[in-house]
């Protein structure tokens, strides 16, 4: 069975009205939300990026049934695997069976701040790797020692501990990665429908659930959707290796100016019909991804929200 969300565009959006959005998802009858793990927002429109753990906190308070996902943490630069798996634990006992923490190579935008060195890809997915066997080491229970090619840990333990621990699903967009996903993973996270992706997944033994956001932009009016998607969130049309390696919003705003209407128009749904959206589902459903979240550019709860309760949700129930 699919489950369906929705994103809580932490970039977008300040820490209090993430919560609101949550709380209005689940009265919705979202299945879950998904929130990324940011130090900064894409580009200046954006204006946002709080502190994922604390946000985990409070929806954990605000909500009571609805799943809630992280789509996802970079665990290995700008914070220690060690602090990660202490706080994903406690985020695991505040939502319960609530939670699933997506987790990745990340993006030199967020991970640059300390100073460190951002390696390349193949040393990232090593860190990671090994930042997955420390987490999943410090979530025995019991004091953990690690002395690693790049992490060191010394007679630590996380002390609360959840009922159970959450899945760890690991986001993949190369053959490496995706081996990686499979090997040491509980699941695969990918954005859109990368159909040779989920393929390899399965085929390197990889047997979890797979999750993706698509993006869209809803409106009544087609023009203010197409506008405010270029405005909000031209990123979405850049490809390739630049949204892993531009270090600073200064760079993508430089990069997104090559992106204009045409390129939003192709690459996202905008505007009022449901026609597009419920396609996108039924092609993500079809390639075996069972967690399908959207991304509403824009405020979820100005119209998104009741739109997708009148025309998309009763035409996907039972996908």
């Amino acid at each position: 069975m699919v489950e369906h969300g929705l994103t809580l565009s932490s970039e977008e959006h300040p820490p209090v009205k993430l919560v609101e959005i949550g709380v209005a998802a689940e009265k919705a009858g979202f299945d879950f939300v998904s929130i990324s793990d940011h130090y900064h927002p894409w580009i200046e429109e954006q204006g946002h990026s709080p502190f994922v753990w604390s946000v985990l906190g409070a929806l954990a308070q605000a909500t009571t049934e609805i799943e809630v996902g992280v789509g996802v943490t970079c665990p290995m630069i700008r914070m220690h695997p060690a602090i990660n798996a202490q706080a994903a634990a406690t985020a695991a006992c505040l939502l319960e069976d609530r939670f699933t923490w997506g987790v990745g190579s990340g993006e030199a935008l967020n991970e640059h701040i300390l100073a460190d060195r951002w390696p390349p890809a193949e040393v990232r997915l090593e860190m990671l790797e090994e930042a997955i066997e420390v987490i999943r080491g410090m979530w025995e229970g019991d004091s953990f020692t690690h002395r690693g090619k790049h992490y060191t840990v010394e007679d630590a333990r996380v002390f609360d501990l959840p009922d159970r621990l959450p899945p760890i699903v690991v986001s993949a967009f190369g053959d490496t990665a995706v081996e990686l996903a499979a090997r040491a993973g509980d699941g695969l996270w990918v954005t859109g429908m990368p159909a040779e992706t989920i393929d390899k997944y399965r085929e390197h033994g990889g047997d979890g659930s797979i999750w993706s956001q698509l993006s869209l932009c809803w409106d009544p009016d087609r023009d203010t959707a197409i506008d405010r998607a270029l405005r909000v969130w031209p990123n979405t049309a850049l490809t390739g290796q630049l949204n892993q390696d531009l270090r600073t919003v200064e760079h993508f705003e430089q990069a997104v100016e090559m992106v204009d209407r045409s390129d939003m128009e192709k690459a996202i749904p905008c505007g009022p019909d449901a026609g597009p959206i419920l396609e996108s589902i039924e092609e993500a459903a079809g390639l075996g991804i069972d967690h399908i979240y959207l991304h509403q550019i824009g405020d979820p709860t100005q119209g998104f929200i009741d739109f997708w309760q009148e025309e998309i949700k009763p035409e996907i129930e039972g996908l």
